[in-house]
This record gives C-alpha cells, sequence and structure tokens, in this order.
C-alpha cells in the first residue's frame, strides 16, 4: 500500500517548508540555532500538519543523529528505556534524537522518566503538542527545553505545497493535469492551514480527475470542493481554540466591530457551540452595554431563549441580531466596575455593622439609652429622597459606582446632582 502524498512528498531541507517564517526564515532563531549545529531539547507547539514531524526528521538527518519517533498516545515508559539502549548500539553512536509526538498524553511519572534521559544527556529531546505546553508539559521538562510555537500555513503558502503535489502526481503518474483556475486556492483555504490535509486532497483530486479530450486530466473547482475535508472549522472546547474564538468574540462586541462580531459567531455556530455563543453574549450586553442601554438586557435574554428553543441552524438569526445590537450599542462597565469593587472590599474583611436605621430592628434591650430606629422613609420626602447613611461606618464615603460617559448615565447623574446638590457625583 503506498504512503499518503503527504508522505512522499515530505520536505527534506529546511528551505522547501511552506510556512513557519518566524521560526525558519533567513536569520529566525530557530533557523539560526540549527544552522549552528546545536540542537537544544525543545518543546513544537501548534495545530496538526504544519511541519512539527518534518522538521524534526530533517533536524536528525542533518546532524547524522538517530531518530526514534514515539506517540504519547501509544508509548510508554519502556518505549523510552529502548530507546535510550539504542546508544550502546552502531546505530546510536551518533546520538539519539527523539521525537515524541503528543507529548501532552504522556502523565507526570512518564514525564519525569523522560526527565532523567534528558538530565544525563542521553537523548535530545524534541517534543510535539497540539495543546499549550506550559498547561500539558511537566514544568521540570519546560525549564530544560526551549519552546517554539508553529502556526497555521497562510493559505497563499499552502498553495505552493498544493501545486507542488500535483506536479509530483503528474510526474509519478505520468499525466498532465489542467487545473481550473481557483482550485489551488479552494484547496488550501479548505485545509484551514493544515498542509498535511491539503495534500490529502490534491492526491484524491487528482486519482478522480476524469480525462479530457486533450489528453489532459482536468480538476475542476467543483471537484476540489466535493473532495476537499470540510476542516475549516478547527476547533475543541477543551482546547485554547475555544478560548481565543470565545474571548475574541466577546472583545469584538466590546470593541464595537459588528463585522468580526458575527465572524466569530459564525465560527462558534459551526463548530454547534450553541451555549457558549449564548453565554457570552449575555456576559456582553451586562459587562459591556450595562447601564449605558439597560434595555438590552432583556432583550438580549429574550433572543438567547429563542435561539436556544430553535436550536441550530436557525439559532443564528436570533444570535446574529442580538450580536449586531450589542456590538452597536453604546458601552458602559460603569456597573461592572462598582460590583468589582464592592466585592473586593467584601472578600478583604471591610464590612462593617450595618448602620441601626438599616437594620431588621423591632426591640431595643433595657441597655440602649437611645431607643429607636430612626429610619427614614425615601417616599415621605421631596423628589422621593433625604440624606442618611446607607453604608457602614467603616466604608461611610467609599465611592464603587461612577457614573459613565454615555448620554443616559449622564442623565441620571445630571438628575441627582441638582436633587442632592452633589456636583462631584
Amino acid at each position: 500500500m503506498a504512503a499518503p502524498l503527504a508522505d512522499r512528498l515530505r520536505p527534506t531541507t529546511i528551505d522547501e517548508i511552506v510556512g513557519q517564517q518566524h521560526l525558519l526564515g533567513p536569520g529566525m532563531p530557530l533557523r539560526r540555532i540549527l544552522e549552528a549545529g546545536e540542537v537544544p531539547n525543545m518543546v513544537f507547539y501548534g495545530p496538526p500538519g504544519v511541519g512539527k514531524t518534518t522538521l524534526a526528521r530533517i533536524i536528525a538527518r542533518t546532524t547524522n543523529r538517530h531518530l526514534v519517533k514515539l506517540n504519547g498516545t501509544t508509548a510508554g515508559t519502556a518505549d523510552i528505556k529502548e530507546a535510550v539502549a539504542q546508544l550502546d548500539t552502531f546505530t546510536g553512536m551518533n546520538g539519539i534524537l527523539l521525537y515524541l509526538d503528543e507529548i501532552q498524553y504522556f502523565n507526570k511519572k512518564q514525564q519525569q522518566t523522560l526527565l532523567e534521559y534528558i538530565e544525563n544527556g542521553a537523548i535530545t529531546l524534541i517534543a510535539s503538542t497540539t495543546e499549550n505546553p506550559y498547561f500539558y508539559v511537566y514544568s521540570a521538562i519546560l525549564s530544560r527545553s526551549t519552546v517554539f510555537e508553529f502556526k497555521r500555513v497562510e493559505p497563499e503558502e499552502t498553495e505552493k505545497a498544493v501545486r507542488r503535489g500535483f506536479d509530483f502526481m503528474a510526474q509519478e503518474r505520468g499525466v498532465t493535469y489542467e487545473l481550473e483556475e481557483g482550485v489551488a486556492h479552494a484547496i488550501a483555504v479548505g485545509s484551514a492551514g493544515d498542509v498535511r490535509k491539503a495534500l490529502n486532497s490534491v492526491e484524491l483530486c487528482a486519482v478522480s480527475a476524469e480525462d479530457g479530450e486533450d489528453g489532459k486530466r482536468r480538476v475542476t473547482r467543483a471537484q476540489a470542493a466535493a473532495l476537499t475535508q470540510r476542516s475549516a472549522m478547527r476547533y475543541d472546547r477543551d482546547g485554547d481554540e475555544h478560548y481565543d474564538i470565545v474571548s475574541a468574540y466577546q472583545k469584538s462586541m466590546r470593541g464595537s466591530d459588528p463585522d468580526a462580531a458575527v465572524h466569530y459567531l459564525a465560527r462558534l455556530l459551526e463548530a454547534g457551540d450553541l451555549p457558549s455563543a449564548c453565554r457570552r453574549l449575555m456576559v456582553c450586553a451586562c459587562e459591556d452595554v450595562g447601564l449605558a442601554y439597560p434595555q438590552i438586557i432583556p432583550i438580549v435574554k429574550a433572543a438567547v431563549d429563542a435561539a436556544l428553543m430553535l436550536g441550530l441552524p436557525e439559532a443564528r438569526i436570533p444570535l446574529a441580531d442580538a450580536v449586531i445590537l450589542v456590538a452597536t450599542s453604546p458601552k458602559s462597565n460603569s456597573a461592572y466596575n462598582a460590583i468589582n469593587a464592592a466585592m473586593a472590599d467584601v472578600q478583604k474583611g471591610n464590612t462593617g455593622a450595618i448602620p441601626r436605621q438599616l437594620q431588621n430592628k423591632h426591640y431595643d434591650g433595657e441597655d440602649n439609652p437611645n431607643k429607636g430606629q430612626f429610619y427614614q422613609y425615601a417616599h415621605d420626602f421631596p423628589h422621593h429622597w433625604v440624606r442618611q447613611q446607607y453604608l457602614p461606618d467603616a466604608l461611610r464615603d467609599t465611592r464603587y459606582y461612577r457614573f459613565g460617559d454615555n448620554k443616559n448615565e449622564q442623565a441620571a447623574r445630571n438628575y441627582w446632582a441638582q436633587i442632592k446638590g452633589d456636583e462631584t457625583l
């Protein structure tokens, strides 16, 4: 059985790797390290199909080290020991480069075993992970390694690999492929920065292409779209991608950018993550619009209720209405700041006794010479307000809430400044 095209066409030099110019471009840090002949312990962090394994193979070959490749999902401590044992053989005489894919699946004990061989120099480790290594990799390994982040390959870079793939297939099969305009771009975009998936799509297109009258095999955009794996939406509800998308979603609404906000809403809904889309929308309405347009809270709640009742795909409609409304509404975080400041005081123990006039008092002991609660009912006074102390003595002059600079809150500020005779509000 033939190996997949991605393996048959795997780059053999750094210059053949597409993307990762921030690491491997001329003068970039990782390239300079490798050109100096140094191979430190490294952790490659990034999505699949972006060149992590390929680069490890190139490093092993250019440094003349024996490459041992393990996968954290299937390997164990015995496999590590077996790899180290090769140091005593002819194969490992120039050193062992251990490439451990998916290191996040190694438990702490297994990673500690790995650490022992790193410390004594028995192996050089290149570990790779699709998860944030600072959360999943043992800190002692991280402290002895350099972390390099690999990024998704941009479509224009992926297109280079796609065209090279078709050229390789043409030479391998002895045929000529004629690509309809836009085929390479469609495959590159559809692979979402995963070069391996892009090349898999190239192979499918090549073997299924129809013979033309001129003897050429024609690949159409429709064919490419049908055969390209639907991978543009990479999403893991427990991984970094989830938190990145929901963060961008909320920050776009807060930043009053409706176009970006609906883009990230679309990514959440395409991944089927309706709960996150609804929850962050409600949070943003309360936290970021707040008192600048307080009526928005029941409006957004109604839209969220409608979305949850409808389910996908129709849920996108009320959610899009609400997201655009939040994004284009005036903003105020004055209430958010007020409750945070008040909770900070409570958590620090800055509370104090509740003023007597606010207590639920029904009886005064004989030891109290000043009997009575002395509460003044605000509605008995002009403008339904009377000056009296509400905060505990320990916090008497504390001010948590500051009126926002929006029209709604400034109208309230002007109203109360006139009634209270306090222009410092």
